[in-house]
């Protein structure tokens, strides 16, 4: 909240607004009864009442408005909280990573806008209340405000042990629910070894120490509704029973019609509110905040999920960005490896492009170089560049196909994995070379708020791969993160990158992302072939049938591409079942491999829909 100043005075200036229903709660009623009703002038009381129902309609317009401010705090909240939780389930493969993720973060989230609604609205509505009972007459305070402040410090020093023994009994009641998880199955071989009685004693302990929790938490509730009591109930109590010495010193009865208002309408519930809410929802947020985020503080521009910078500096050795040593990687002990045994080294400054068919294991192997998964077999090593930025920017980042934007600034996100604040100007430059100036107008320059609903799937795109050429990284790994892009718009970042230095690596959407690289490596199950453009047209026939179904027949690719570079299509999704690509391409009718599926799609064959089993063949 100490960052967000400026929200957090908008939800106090609408929380005024809210409050003179509160103020004119008490004082128009009173004013109604003393100066109209009791002296005979009804239409001034029906003024008065009518001027309080009035202040309703407007507290009810402030309201609404609190609500957009409260989830301006919120939804960063939330961001920062996921951002931490993928960050420690990636790095330290945290295995509550995705309960943490699924149900802690919301719990988070929900309660802190609880919690953030109901101390607005008691500090706001004691407030109204108590200059309302100032105006009407101060000896109202003497008999108000003492309790209401002593039920408020007696509330106060509960929470910390409150927030204690919840947290205990939450420990307590996961411990039996573990320990009862593995006891019930295995119920009869606990039967046949005779071990009833021991395991009967652990799991009767477990459930003691639960109940012992659960009645320490009982307890301490207890003073909660005492708390209650003295600051809510107890003021009401007070003012009926000082009313003759309310009256004989000044109080009018209006006033003291008003102020008994005041108590029941406005502290009251507002009191209760504040109790159950802090009471209940704080020493949960405060239970589940402490699960989230450990003791030691994540720094404020920790990598964002889709492109975790590498935590390794390895020192000075050969001059390969990326050197792969007989790198193997399965997804299960007993499942084929999907990388087997691959040798690869990639050069300082090389641009690389991966291509084959789909689910063959490139994105894969980019995860492999980003360190978001472990060898099964062999090493990965990466080595900053010989004159990488300084220390704190990160050694490499990796952009996946579905870019992650938050809430918040465009320069907050565009500067995520930088150390310091961007320079406006090297953010403009960034922009342009990329291709986001438009975006960044549209929006209304660095400055503008970000809500990534209101985004499409390329503009995320463009953020998080401006994100990234800003991060000053050695390695860039680009996991066809320009799915969302036009041909032209992904030749532009594909260029940028080149230009702006470093090894940059490409799991190619287009196979035009090919044509533009140094180097390609070809992933055909097991078999892999690494080398320039002209080099694999001679030796992978998967490449020839890859680059032959991007380029129309009778022309090479380089031709094509100057005649008719509107020409880019993805690269086909061989290894059909059937034998048959469903495809539609330039130069279709001169290629007897592919068909195109036309009509209705309940008549169109699916993969490995032919009877026999077997290749089409010719037809």
């Amino acid at each position: 909240m100490r960052a967000r100043r400026r929200v957090v005075g908008r939800l106090a200036a609408w929380s005024v607004l809210e409050t003179a229903q509160t103020f004119l709660t008490g004082y128009a009623l009173a004013r109604a009864l003393d100066a109209g009703f009791l002296a005979g002038r009804v239409d001034v009381g029906l003024g008065w009442l009518a001027t309080a129902a009035l202040a309703v309609v407007v507290g009810a317009y402030g309201t609404g408005r609190v609500y957009g401010a409260v989830a301006a705090l919120v939804e960063p909240l939330r961001d920062r909280l996921v951002r931490h939780v993928v960050e420690r389930g990636v790095r330290d493969a945290d295995r509550g990573a995705l309960s943490r993720l699924t149900q802690q973060v919301e719990i988070a989230r929900d309660t802190f806008a609880g919690l953030v609604m109901v101390s607005r609205s008691f500090v706001f509505t004691a407030a109204g209340a108590l200059i309302g009972l100032f105006s009407l007459a101060p000896p109202l305070l003497l008999v108000v405000a003492p309790p209401l402040a002593a039920g408020v410090a007696l509330f106060a020093l509960t929470l910390r042990p409150l927030t204690r023994r919840q947290e205990a009994f939450l420990v307590a009641d996961e411990e039996l629910a573990d320990r009862l998880g593995t006891v019930c199955p295995g119920l009869r071989d606990i039967t046949a070894a005779g071990a009833e009685d021991p395991v009967a004693a652990d799991v009767g302990a477990r459930i003691s120490a639960e109940q012992r929790a659960a009645r320490s938490l009982a307890r301490w509730g207890v003073l909660r509704v005492v708390a209650l009591a003295i600051g809510g109930q107890l003021p009401i109590v007070l003012l009926l029973a000082t009313a003759p010495w309310l009256l004989a010193h000044g109080v009018t009865p209006g006033a003291l019609v008003g102020a008994l208002a005041y108590v029941t309408q406005s502290l009251l519930p507002a009191l209760q509110n504040l109790i159950h809410g802090l009471g209940t929802s704080g020493s949960r947020l405060a239970v589940v905040l402490r699960r989230l985020v450990p003791d030691t503080p994540a720094p404020t521009n920790a990598p964002i999920p889709e492109m975790a910078p590498a935590p390794d500096s390895a020192p000075p050795g050969p001059p390969a960005a990326v050197t792969l040593s007989s790198l193997t990687f399965a997804y299960g002990p007993a499942s084929e490896p999907v990388i087997d045994d691959l040798d690869l080294s990639v050069p300082h400054g090389t641009h690389l492009a991966i291509v084959g068919p789909s689910g063959i294991g490139k994105s894969t192997l980019t995860a492999l170089m980003a360190g978001l998964l472990a060898p099964t077999g062999g090493s990965v090593d990466i080595r900053p560049a010989p004159d990488s930025p300084a220390p704190g920017h990160p050694v490499r980042v990796l952009i996946p196909q579905e870019a992650y934007v938050f809430t918040g600034t465009l320069a907050e996100n565009l500067g995520q994995l930088r150390p310091d604040p961007v320079p406006e100007r090297e953010l403009l430059a960034a922009a342009e070379a990329l291709g986001l100036s438009a975006l960044l107008d549209r929006l209304g320059g660095p400055t503008a708020e970000v809500d990534p609903g209101t985004l499409s799937s390329g503009e995320r795109q463009l953020i998080a791969l401006t994100r990234a050429y800003l991060a000053r990284a050695s390695l860039a790994l680009l996991d066809e993160a320009t799915c969302h892009l036009d041909p032209a718009a992904e030749e532009r970042v594909e260029r940028a990158f080149a230009r702006r230095g470093g090894t940059l690596v490409v799991v190619a959407h287009r196979i035009s992302s090919a044509l533009r690289a140094d180097r390609v490596l070809v992933m055909d199950g097991r078999r892999t072939t690494y080398g320039s453009h002209d080099d694999l047209l001679e030796r992978s026939p998967l490449y020839r049938d890859l680059v032959g179904a991007w380029s129309p027949s009778g022309r090479t690719p380089a031709a094509s591409a100057a005649h008719q570079p509107e020409w880019s299509h993805p690269a086909l999704p061989l290894r059909d079942p059937d034998g048959v690509d469903a495809v539609a391409g330039a130069g279709l009718p001169r290629d007897r491999r592919h068909v195109v599926a036309y009509g209705p799609v309940g008549q169109m064959e699916a993969s490995g829909d032919l009877r026999d089993g077997g290749a089409l063949g010719g037809q």
